[in-house]
């Protein structure tokens, strides 16, 4: 029989889209990897690193598993396909233009089934590169976007315990690194009624924990303009009063996006009571997470913007200020801070550094800046490229920043009950006799007993170990 494999790259989004290809593929055995007919390669291109793990993968999973076919999907599929089709082993090339025909494209060429007529494939370069170069494997792939899904397959507990559920697709923003919108497409929604029933599905299975996802989520709803009351907001607020999900957390918002109705979802819905850890209250207090991820880039209103970005840093302080007063200070804030745009000057990174040392922090994503072709910062990266040595430095200079913000974030709440949810314990942990679990403000714990996942529980925190990681012990 058949089996295959799916090796995701990338964010929660791109996530959610293998999960849902995959769950279109069951009646095919999954497998592990090297012992499947088909791997399905889900790639990220928001770096040329992404790119290179995505190759450096397929490299990997033909040399050792030559007879299988190759599938590869995602944003590296779509913005340059003639590249892919030409690594070898490739089979098929899907661009998230097409992703909604991905299952069956897959399914037939695993079966050794002709290609369908109906969907021919195409070789267009959303950007053009390489034009005109032979590809060795078809590839479906174009700028029109017709053939995209929202991730509409059925959720329920499986690989993760805390699932995907994304809202939203595309990007209409044009910030000057980024190459999203060309590889996503424009903003798009699934239904306010499509979202509702798949969490009352979630929930119907035993689920407890959802993340609401989307490629740019506080656009949720935007394009429906005409719509009365597509916000966000008004999503969050029909989840939580019409459903019975015990915990929604929601993932990267935009700054901006943050507007006073969802700000005050978590003055509303966000403060963790003990007697509310019950799935039998129509409307317990707790169950929007207190957890916000909002990306950051830069601190210096020179480099934001360049950037494009549209908002500059007093702006994005007041937002953290006010997430802050609604959800309180055990509030989780995260963001993504950018080292190394083009004309990046020292000046300019000591005010990221200070921006980011002045707001309470408890994670940070920190990557350097990548020149994307077709982007307009990879003609700024012409012109005015920050050399290498000044990158790593202040690259250095942020993590030594990162690590002792988000030491000194947990660090608060050493002896204190927070409430959990248990997750499918990695086999070292476990062999310890140990549970990762993850608190409501998004703390990762170890528990010192072993659970099953998706167990709801109050936890105390022990101690803070050299690595940063929090011990726990279940409260009495």
């Amino acid at each position: 029989m058949t089996g295959f494999h799916i090796e995701h790259f990338g964010c929660r989004a791109a996530r959610a889209d293998g999960e849902a290809i995959g769950e279109r593929l069951r009646a095919l055995s999954e497998s592990r990897l090297f012992q499947s007919d088909l791997v399905v390669v889900n790639t990220c291109s928001v770096t040329a690193e992404a790119d290179r793990a995505a190759r450096a993968f397929i490299r990997r999973a033909h040399r050792e598993n030559p007879a299988a076919r190759i599938v590869v999907t995602g944003c590296y599929a779509q913005r340059a396909p003639e590249e892919v089709a030409r690594l070898e082993g490739v089979a098929a090339v899907v661009g998230n233009s097409h992703k909604a025909l991905a299952p069956e494209i897959i399914f037939d060429l695993a079966l050794g089934k002709p290609q369908p007529g109906n969907i021919p494939p195409t070789l267009v370069s959303v950007q053009s590169l390489m034009a005109g170069a032979p590809a060795h494997a078809p590839v479906w792939a174009d700028d029109k976007f017709a053939h995209t899904f929202i991730e509409d397959a059925p959720l329920a507990l499986g690989a993760q315990t805390r699932p995907n559920l994304k809202i939203q697709e595309g990007c209409g923003n044009r910030c000057t690194f980024c190459v999203i919108p060309f590889t996503r497409g424009p903003s798009k929604s699934l239904s306010r009624a499509s979202v509702i029933g798949q969490v009352q599905s979630f929930v119907a299975t035993g689920g407890k924990e959802l993340v609401l996802s989307g490629i740019n989520l506080g656009r949720w709803g935007r394009e429906r303009s005409g719509s009365r009351g597509e916000t966000l907001a008004g999503l969050v607020r029909t989840i939580l009063e019409q459903t019975t999900l015990f915990r929604l957390r929601l993932s990267s918002i935009e700054p901006m996006d943050w507007d006073d109705d969802l700000i005050a979802l978590l003055r509303e819905f966000g403060e963790p009571q003990a007697e509310s850890l019950s799935l039998g209250r129509n409307r317990p207090a707790g169950r929007l997470a207190r957890h916000a991820h909002l990306p950051l880039q830069s601190g210096s209103d020179a480099v934001l913007r360049r950037m494009h970005r549209r908002y500059r840093p007093w702006h994005y302080a007041e937002k953290v200020a006010r997430l802050v007063d609604a959800a309180g200070p055990d509030l989780a804030l995260g963001a993504d801070v950018m080292v190394g745009f083009p004309g990046e000057t020292d000046r300019e990174f000591e005010e990221t550094l200070a921006f980011v040392r002045a707001l309470p922090f408890g994670y940070l994503h920190l990557f350097p800046f990548s020149p994307r072709p077709g982007t307009a910062g990879w003609a700024l990266q012409a012109k005015s490229p920050v050399p290498k040595g000044a990158i790593e430095e202040r690259m250095a200079a942020l993590r030594a920043l990162a690590d002792e913000k988000a030491r000194d974030h947990r660090g608060r709440f050493v002896g204190r009950e927070l409430a959990a949810i248990t997750l499918r314990t990695p086999l070292p942990l476990a062999a310890r006799g140990r549970t990762a679990a993850l608190t409501e403000n998004f703390l990762p714990i170890e528990l010192e007993d072993s659970f099953g996942s998706n167990e709801l529980l109050w936890a105390t925190v022990t101690g803070l170990n050299q690595d940063g990681a929090l011990g726990a012990c279940i409260s009495g």
